[in-house]
């Protein structure tokens, strides 16, 4: 439960058809063997009780009774029990039988939700009609079927029900404050259900901003008409967590662990919804520590399924010639200018400006390549830039820039044997204003290289790559541009050996910004030597900053995806370090150029806005707590 972590399972036990007391004592078990696996909540099919198929015998007065007593057994045995669980059981009410879920904690009926006769007719209107009901030997406030169980010593931790894929009422539940929604659903199997019912799911998780989870019937049913497969599902603002496929016996528990602080943080940068007022059960939930087994991608940006990062990248690479293109049509230039280092920033900046070429139908001499060797440039990335632009077909230029950056440092009377941040910035602004000249020139426009990792950790020189006249790698990630080179090269330049063989070699180049001396031709200024692994960084970016996450909970994250890689000492000394560069950094981010925003986490000067004196103190104070 620590970082509003709240361990989930939904379970379908194989029950005897219309046998409710038999189908009472599975119950029992499941909820005692979830207490003994630290879960918060269970989730049981709808009518489990007595089975969703046992058709016009579920009205009868003998199954409406036996599942009363059932639930009866339930409470009694259930007495020392901290789970809510969510029990699936027939209801006589009004004159009328409803499919309803018994919400129970130890041993206590915390409330009776009930399904509408009519979805489509549904109002919230009818919530005013709120008798009280002697059921199961309680009494108790039975609402139509909107209810919110809200946890009073767990911050954000409220759960609503809804009862079928039918119903409409997740919107309004979630209107009330539900971050969690359970719903146990009777859906039978087709050919398509299984696809069918994961992709609702996630999409109405997705769209609620919530934690849902969707518990359906065993095989155990009727199959005089349908056939049903306990197929299970966990979501989470559109990700899957947890599935229990249909039919499947070999892993019958869906377990994971919903965050209700990301969901509640994430709804807090939302635009405001109206607020809908509903019928509130409170409870205490012993809080115990959470075991985390929903897995925690170590590359939060990089899609795991090869299929869907091929389709993303190659979206990027649409996207962004599209959105270079317009920005030289409206500023009306007649060129691209941009610095080639033969590393992987530069190398992607100079693969966007050719699609955009080709898009537009410029000829590809318009962009102008400048390669601009000093001090600290190796053969290995001044060939690779040089041979990539020849085999693109791209105009290349070289301006030593040895010379003029020699001559500034002695006019401000900077010896070159003090190898300081002077001396490393002044080649990255005079490159600047080589490129800034030979723009005006032309009549074209500079075009960014530095990625939003760099923005993140404020690893630029101002005014110096930190400027251009447009970036068009600004919201992408360290860890996403080697994928997107590299997707290039295997898609849009496969069979072009000549572009291929260097891209593959610039993939191979550590990173560096080259600015001191190299030895013996090798790259002596390595980047993540100095700021630290950018996977680690971009782990950090995606989830303290983009999710909103506390530090501590951030490194408790890092720690288990990234186990066996890097250890606890190195992923604080990197996270700090993150910390401090960030807050101190602002004031670089807030002047940068126009880029588009990719993906949800973005540090555009439109999409992420903080003062450059913020104050990282309260975040250092937060990560000292994991010592």
């Amino acid at each position: 439960m620590k970082d509003g972590f709240i361990k989930v399972k939904a379970v379908s036990p194989d029950i005897i058809l219309g046998s409710p007391l038999q189908n009472a004592d599975l119950v029992i078990k499941e909820i005692i063997k979830a207490e003994d696996e630290g879960i918060s909540i269970l989730a049981f099919p709808e009518l489990c009780l007595c089975g969703c198929s046992l058709g016009d015998l579920i009205s009868s007065e003998m199954i409406l009774s036996a599942s009363e007593s059932g639930l009866e057994k339930i409470l009694r045995e259930t007495e020392n029990t901290r789970v809510i669980a969510f029990v699936g059981l027939p209801l006589s009410y009004l004159g009328q039988v409803y499919s309803a879920v018994a919400v129970i904690q130890g041993g206590s009926l915390v409330a009776l939700v009930r399904k509408p006769t009519s979805q489509s007719g549904y109002t919230l209107k009818d919530e005013c009609r709120m008798p009280t009901k002697s059921f199961a030997g309680r009494d108790l406030i039975v609402p139509e079927a909107l209810c919110l169980i809200e946890c009073e010593n767990i911050p954000n931790l409220v759960i609503g029900c809804e009862i079928g894929i039918a119903s409409t009422l997740g919107s309004t539940l979630v209107g009330g404050g539900a971050t969690i929604i359970v719903n146990p659903c009777a859906c039978y199997e087709t050919v398509t259900s299984e696809r069918d019912l994961l992709e609702y799911a996630k999409v109405k998780s997705k769209r609620l901003n919530c934690g849902y989870v969707i518990c359906n019937p065993s095989t155990k049913e009727s199959t005089s008409r349908y056939i049903y497969s306990g197929h299970n599902i966990i979501c989470e603002n559109g990700s899957v967590l947890a599935e229990k496929r249909p039919f499947d016996r070999k892993n019958p528990d869906c377990v994971s662990e919903i965050d209700v602080n990301y969901l509640t943080t994430k709804r807090n940068k939302q635009e405001k919804n109206s607020f809908t007022a509903l019928p509130t059960v409170h409870l205490f939930l012993e809080e115990i520590e959470t075991t985390l087994t929903r897995k925690i991608n170590p590359y939060p940006f990089v899609e795991s399924n090869s299929v869907y990062l091929l389709k993303k990248c190659l979206r990027i690479f649409e996207m962004e010639k599209i959105a270079l293109a317009r920005r030289l049509e409206a500023s009306y230039s007649k060129s691209m200018v941009i610095g080639i280092s033969g590393g992987l920033d530069s190398t992607l900046a100079l693969l966007t400006c050719v699609e955009c070429a080709d898009y537009l139908g410029w000829e590809r001499e318009k962009i102008i390549a400048v390669t601009m060797p000093c001090f600290g440039t190796t053969e290995r990335t001044k060939n690779n830039a040089i041979s990539l632009c020849t085999a693109l077909g791209v105009t290349l230029k070289e301006v030593n820039i040895s010379k003029a950056v020699t001559q500034h440092l002695e006019d401000i009377g900077h010896s070159l044997d003090q190898r300081d941040v002077t001396y490393e910035n002044a080649q990255a602004r005079e490159r600047t204003q080589v490129l800034m000249d030979l723009a005006n020139k032309t009549n074209g426009l500079v075009i960014g290289t530095g990625n939003m990792s760099e923005g993140a950790l404020g690893w630029s020189t101002y005014n110096g790559d930190q400027m251009s006249m447009y970036n068009v790698n600004a919201s992408i990630p360290k860890t996403l541009v080697k994928k997107l080179v590299d997707t290039y090269a295997r898609t849009i330049a496969y069979g072009n050996d000549s572009i291929t063989s260097v891209l593959r070699d610039v993939l191979d180049t550590p990173i560096s910004p080259e600015l001191l001396p190299h030895n013996n031709g090798e790259i002596a200024q390595k980047t993540e030597d100095l700021v630290g692994p950018y996977d680690l960084h971009d782990f950090f970016l995606y989830n303290m900053i983009g999710r909103g996450f506390k530090p501590s909970k951030t490194y408790r994250l890092a720690k288990i995806a990234f186990d066996g890689e890097y250890d606890g000492d190195t992923i604080y000394k990197w996270l700090e370090k993150f910390i401090k560069r960030f807050f101190s950094q602002q004031f670089k981010r807030t002047a940068t150029p126009d880029g588009i925003t990719l993906g949800s986490v973005s540090l555009g000067k439109y999409d992420f806005q903080m003062p450059s004196d913020a104050c990282a103190q309260a975040y250092l104070d937060d990560l000292k707590t994991v010592k």
